[in-house]
């Protein structure tokens, strides 16, 4: 073998360990170093990064787009469409100036198309069926090939078919590290993508029609507590960068830190123009970066529209709240057996009695999850940032529930409340009371 092609042969390797090298330490979740430079590889909460393989200095990924079973949480399982078998599809993850090649296989029963939300490139590269590009019909492999040239946080989604295939599963993020590094490194880098669905009590497929009445609400199409809990070291910086495409806002609120908002798809901002919050809303079709340095505990994180952090929801339901329900439930109980109203009181016996009572097939009750003092009342778009100080750098393990310190659990300082005795009016003398000043029309005569 001669000098020249000892040298190619030499590079080639070259070339191809460093590759291996790249992909073996974001599997480990370790720092990345490619060029200048250094990242944390992004963890998808419930999901997966996309493989790539490197081919003549381009990053080639393969994306199928399919239709498959998909569980929200032990008791939910729904046919959807989504990328590789999930949903969200698994995240696209590179660095701002490398050259990447998508390949999208369509195994639908209907044409589709990818749309790089928020990403600059060849308007024929962009995705819109019709518009930059023909559909991919079913059974077809389209190949998107084009050079990152910015840095931030972005999805991808059908722009074909929009509304159905948003409906039923089809997106994913897609995350772009700056090549110069980041100015202030990142210890651990949470993906999260927020959708809504209409799962309809006792169905199995999301209803693509539905524009307000939804019934479940995910964080990476999954519903608290199937959520995986980020977790972090004390003193660690971590970053969560949220994307949004359901059909309604979402404002975000992360209990126990006061958090800065860094960037979105427009890339990581400059200091100047980060903000402190404790609740950010992410508009559809928006992303959000928000930083914070990890304190320790178990620290609440979800969407502050009460609504969201909920199952199962029913609408235009009867305002039950104050009512007396006791002869309709002897009414209902002759025809249905078992049957219990819940309501009048409010609703914090739901969860309990959702244990023991069956609701319809295939659907979630409404609140669920326990916690180390009770149940937690909660479902849909809610999860638990766990921070302590043992925590090794890289461990990605639920560290259980967070050890109080003694003396800083709020505690019980005087006996439960009583209610106020109900006013017995037989004992009432009525004789000083001017009955000509007072309306009649709304009481009830047939009470004492």
């Amino acid at each position: 073998m001669n000098r020249m092609r000892r040298n190619i042969f030499s590079s080639a390797l070259a070339g191809l360990g460093a590759a291996f090298s790249v992909r073996a330490q974001e599997q480990a979740g370790a720092p990345v170093v490619a060029g200048r430079t250094g990242y944390t590889p992004v963890r998808t909460l419930n999901g997966v990064t996309l493989p790539y393989e490197l081919k003549d200095d381009v990053k080639e990924f393969h994306l199928i787009a399919g239709e498959f079973e998909h569980e929200f949480a032990p008791g939910s399982v729904a046919t959807c469409w989504g990328y590789n078998g999930r949903t969200p599809g698994p995240t696209i993850e590179a660095v701002e100036g490398d050259r990447i090649r998508i390949l999208v296989t369509n195994n639908l029963p209907e044409h589709t198309t990818i749309h790089w939300h928020g990403i600059l490139l060849p308007s024929g590269m962009d995705g819109v069926g019709g518009l930059n590009q023909p559909h991919i019909l079913p059974g077809e492999t389209f190949a998107y090939e084009f050079t990152l040239r910015q840095h931030g946080t972005h999805m991808y989604h059908p722009h074909a078919d929009e509304m159905l295939q948003l409906a039923a599963g089809m997106m994913g993020m897609f995350i772009i590290h700056p090549k110069d590094g980041e100015p202030k490194p990142i210890d651990r880098d949470y993906v999260m993508l927020l959708h809504n669905w209409a799962m309809h009590p006792g169905t199995s497929r999301p209803d693509p029609s539905v524009m307000q009445d939804f019934d479940l609400w995910t964080i990476n199409s999954k519903v608290f507590p199937a959520i995986e809990f980020p977790v972090a070291r004390t003193g660690e910086r971590v970053r969560i960068r949220l994307g949004n495409l359901s059909m309604w806002n979402h404002p975000v609120h992360l209990h126990g830190h006061q958090f800065v908002v860094t960037g979105s798809d427009g890339g990581r901002w400059p200091e100047t123009l980060w903000r402190p919050e404790t609740t950010e809303i992410v508009g559809v079709g928006q992303t959000r970066d928000i930083e914070f340095v990890a304190i320790p505990g178990d620290w609440a994180m979800h969407c502050h529209m009460s609504h969201h952090t909920m199952n199962a929801m029913g609408h235009e339901v009867p305002n039950l709240l104050g009512s007396d329900q006791s002869e309709a439930d002897k009414k209902i109980m002759s025809l249905v057996p078992g049957y219990m109203s819940m309501g009048a009181k409010g609703m914090a016996e739901h969860q309990d009695h959702s244990m023991h009572m069956p609701g319809p097939r295939n659907t979630l009750p409404m609140m669920m999850g326990t916690g180390p003092f009770g149940n937690l009342e909660m479902g849909g778009m809610f999860t638990v940032v766990k921070i302590r100080d043992d925590l090794a750098p890289g461990d990605y393990r639920d560290p259980g529930w967070y050890p109080n310190p003694e003396g800083t659990v709020a505690r019980r300082v005087a006996g439960p409340a009583v209610a106020a005795p109900a006013v017995d009016h037989s004992k009432m003398d009525h004789s000083q009371m001017d009955h000509s000043q007072m309306d009649h029309s709304n009481m009830d005569h047939s009470k004492p």
